[in-house]
């Protein structure tokens, strides 16, 4: 299994969006996804959190919040234990380019239109509407969900173009 982190960055009405288009072998290949990546050993999610986004944006968070534990679940990828941010806190400017992708600032309402994870369209919503901590188990074959669920309960998926 592996452990990640996500990190959606607001400024306003924009959210900061990664589009996927560099990395060999990506999972997230033509994706647009927050900014994140794999912890390290020794790595806090938190500790994962700064780092990442440091790196892929050359910005330092000042403040964020822990949203939720995503696990995703896939008949070709390792399990994936997910540490979902947001933050709308930060210092610097976006530095030069990406090499997982391009990074853009994207008005919210405009998020629904990308090429996203039916699942990601689920978190989002939970984010949207300031949901409390929560855990979510999306499972996937190839890159169709075929379930997910909510602290435990099932949840339908979100209708495609809904955030």
């Amino acid at each position: 299994m592996k452990n990640t982190t996500l990190c959606y960055i607001e400024q306003g009405s924009r959210c900061l969006m990664l589009h996927r288009t560099k990395k060999a072998n990506d999972e997230n290949e033509g994706k647009w996804i927050g900014v994140g990546g794999k912890c390290e050993e020794g790595e806090s999610p938190e500790d994962c959190l700064l780092r990442e986004v440091r790196e892929e944006t050359g910005l330092m968070l000042t403040d964020w919040r822990y949203r939720g534990l995503v696990t995703f679940v896939s008949d070709v990828w390792p399990t994936e234990y997910m540490h979902l941010f947001t933050s709308d806190a930060f210092e610097g400017t976006l530095a030069g380019p990406c090499v997982e992708g391009e990074l853009a600032w994207v008005e919210k309402n405009a998020v629904p239109g990308l090429s996203l994870w039916e699942g990601d369209r689920i978190f989002l919503r939970l984010l949207a509407q300031e949901a409390p901590f929560f855990s979510l188990k999306l499972v996937y074959r190839g890159s169709t969900l075929v379930s997910a669920s909510l602290n435990g309960r099932p949840c339908p998926p979100e209708p495609a173009g809904t955030p």
